[in-house]
């Protein structure tokens, strides 16, 4: 009986833990960005249609870039552009990209 409650003790932080993300190289993901850096990398740059202000990335946990840019691979998250960018790239290529933008500095 106690085995089995440490089960389910193991069960339930299993399903509560935050998903684990590869760790990336910062510079390898320094060249991979480029794209990126074309509508993130510029201050106050807005999208032509629909217009909304593009975020800038810098700073950002790598953790969210990923979980980002792999919804976006997915389906999950739709946005036409990041959707077609996103499509190319590996899990290797997104912890690098990652973990580049979460080492740039946050403007």
């Amino acid at each position: 009986m106690k085995n089995a409650r440490w089960g389910v003790v193991a069960l339930a932080a299993a399903l509560t833990a935050p998903a684990a993300f590869a760790q990336g190289d910062a510079a390898a993901g320094r060249v991979k960005a480029n794209t990126c850096m074309g509508c993130h990398g510029i201050p106050k740059y807005n999208n032509a249609y629909p217009t909304y202000r593009v975020p800038m990335l810098g700073g950002q946990s790598a953790g969210y870039i990923e979980a980002a840019l792999k919804g976006y691979r997915s389906g999950e998250r739709s946005h036409p552009t990041m959707a077609a960018q996103a499509s190319t790239l590996s899990d290797a290529d997104i912890a690098d990209i990652a973990a580049f933008l979460s080492t740039a500095p946050a403007k």
